[in-house]
């Protein structure tokens, strides 16, 4: 017989449920308040930050050097980057910003982290997918050849933001320096996620350098799916998720093992 303390798998559930819906509204109020647009600002900053990016590559004129439409090029590699390196950037802060929630019985290291995370996927999403269709709808851009594989390419990459969040929240708790570390890979994160050109048209040599970054694969799928054939991608989908199964693992079982260990 189940004894009177013990809680079903549904019942167990339900609970993560409510926990995870009670962080994320004490996220969005502590972030945005309530003053102004207050929740809005969830995927309007994004959508301002990306609209800059798109004016500021349209002034530089660099649709003169290729008959590639710079703007749906800026549109499928700047808010893909935005969306999970946010996530990374909230996740390693959790234990740090919300540290006093974990008195709550209910409430663990890894609820925090995901809280976050889910929102900053969540404002990135909807400002990818406002933008695009404001821009389809203005005709500055072609709909995309493949809408599914550009999902896809989303998906991995959200999951790759959680995994990688994870395992760099722990580090950033035992290590300080983790977290100043990755401030300051802006740039190089630029270059690494192939943000700013394709793989194909570079030295095959450092094409064999850039493929060993997982967050590259995701980049040129997620530009394979919206210009579709009329462009090289070199992704490799296989490589890409066994890297987010590898770093799921790791990361599970370092907040696992955090969660034994923290002091309250």
């Amino acid at each position: 017989m189940k004894s009177s303390n013990e809680t079903t798998f549904w019942e167990s559930l339900r609970i993560q449920k409510r926990v995870l819906h009670a962080l994320l509204l004490r996220e969005l109020i502590t972030r945005y308040g309530r003053k102004n647009i207050g929740f809005l600002w969830l995927f309007v900053e994004p959508m301002m930050v990306t609209l800059f990016m798109v004016l500021a590559w349209k002034e530089m004129r660099a649709s003169q050097v290729s008959s590639l439409n710079i703007i749906a090029f800026v549109m499928t590699g700047y808010p893909l980057l935005m969306m999970w390196r946010g996530a990374v950037g909230q996740a390693m802060s959790a234990i740090s910003a919300n540290r006093a929630l974990l008195y709550h019985r209910n409430v663990r290291v890894l609820d925090n982290i995901n809280a976050r995370v889910l929102l900053e996927v969540a404002g990135g999403t909807i400002a990818q997918v406002m933008l695009l269709l404001f821009l389809i709808a203005l005709k500055l851009i072609e709909p995309p050849a493949d809408i599914f594989y550009m999902m896809i390419a989303w998906t991995l990459m959200v999951w790759f933001g959680f995994a990688l969040g994870w395992a760099l929240c722990v580090l950033n708790y035992h290590y300080e320096v983790v977290g100043k570390v990755w401030r300051a890979t802006g740039l190089i994160m630029l270059g690494a996620s192939g943000t700013l050109f394709f793989v194909y048209a570079l030295h095959p040599k450092i094409q064999n350098i850039l493929l060993w970054f997982p967050m590259i694969h995701g980049t040129e799928m997620f530009r394979h799916g919206y210009f579709g054939d009329s462009v090289i991608t070199l992704e490799n989908v296989f490589y890409l998720v066994v890297c987010n199964l590898v770093l799921t693992f790791a990361g599970l079982l370092m907040v696992r093992d955090l969660s034994k260990r923290i002091e309250l």
